[in-house]
């Protein structure tokens, strides 16, 4: 079986100050993208099943639309079926809910998302709780958040997206996280604690750190790994990290900066230039996490049409996935009965 083609590079234990290797999201991601695309083919080929991404956009927000078009030109490339829903922003509760009723009940749709925020008058919570688990493209149920806590127990059938591209950036640069100490700082839903589940199941040794943390840098100084998302900008600074740490920035913030066009620049929530002369590796901002979440999305419809059909789900990149390239791989995981 041939060895996969990567353009990442692999980690190591030895590192030479000021010279940390680069986690490079935006290659890693168009990597898992031709991925994907040979397994949208190869389940349309063997299964007669074309996986759909539902989007439900909810008013006129910039961002958001910015946001849904940069999953749509995914989706598109990878070879889903796209269905868009765009609703206007006086749009009720109710009308909302019936909708995604009606995209639970299509069978051309295995994920469903509903792009955030809301308008006010909308209750975020009831929405997503109306999304049915087995179309939960965004991993956020209750229960793919049980199971993805519980040892031992069913595997969730979506994994949050932006935790699961930390986990796929450490693991596809051969990042050794069983045994290490891990910060996370930040607790949200979205990525502090579903990430820290994660580098748990990876049988790393985590620490959550959050706004009434005391002492936050003596205990990021004892990392051999920092996911940083905790929504403040350039928070972690350079003395903080241990020599040859790793280093996943999550954080996005606008800064300041008059040499630029737009007066600002994006930074994340580490002090680049100060950490990258500490760090062995280190994520960039922007493309590091980034590109990896909307790629993850895919990933997960993609993992809830196998469901449909009675398929185990594809597992984020682990030692065997490295050594094999994806089609032997699924091949491994799902071997053809013999006529």
């Amino acid at each position: 079986m041939s060895a996969p083609t990567t353009t990442t590079k692999s980690h190591s234990n030895s590192f030479e100050a000021g010279n940390p290797m680069i986690i490079d999201g935006k290659a890693t991601a168009k990597e898992i993208q031709q991925e994907l695309k040979e397994e949208v083919e190869r389940l349309q080929k063997d299964h007669g099943i074309l996986p759909g991404l539902a989007v439900i956009l909810v008013g006129q927000r910039v961002d958001s639309a910015t946001y849904v078009r940069m999953k749509k030109k995914t989706a598109a490339v990878i070879g889903l079926h796209s269905i868009d829903v765009d609703l206007p922003e006086t749009v009720t509760q109710e009308e909302l809910l019936n909708e995604v009723e009606r995209l639970n009940g299509d069978p051309a749709v295995h994920g469903i998302l509903v792009q955030l925020p809301l308008p006010s008058h909308i209750e975020e919570a009831t929405i997503l709780k109306a999304i049915a688990v087995e179309k939960d493209a965004d991993g956020f149920s209750a229960l793919n958040i049980g199971n993805l806590c519980l040892r031992g127990g069913d595997p969730p059938l979506a994994v949050p997206c932006t935790p699961a591209g930390c986990i796929e950036l450490l693991q596809r640069y051969d990042v050794e996280i069983s045994g290490k100490d891990c910060v996370v700082l930040g607790r949200s839903n979205i990525v502090g604690m579903p990430v820290a589940a994660l580098l748990q199941s990876c049988n790393g040794t985590v620490t959550v750190c959050h706004s009434r943390t005391q002492n936050i840098a003596d205990k990021v100084r004892q990392a051999d790994i920092v996911i940083a998302a905790i929504g403040k900008t350039e928070f972690v600074k350079g003395d903080w990290i241990k020599p040859g740490a790793v280093i996943i920035d999550v954080g996005i913030n606008d800064k300041p900066d008059q040499s630029k066009k737009r007066g600002y620049r994006l930074v994340g929530d580490v002090n680049y230039e100060e950490c990258s002369q500490v760090a062995s590796a280190i994520t960039p901002v922007p493309g590091g996490v980034g590109p990896m979440t909307i790629i993850m999305l895919m990933k997960n419809t993609i993992n809830l049409a196998r469901h449909s059909i009675g398929l185990d789900r594809m597992p984020l990149r682990n030692a065997m996935h490295r050594a094999l390239s994806h089609r032997d791989f699924v091949s491994l995981m799902n071997p053809r009965p013999n006529n």
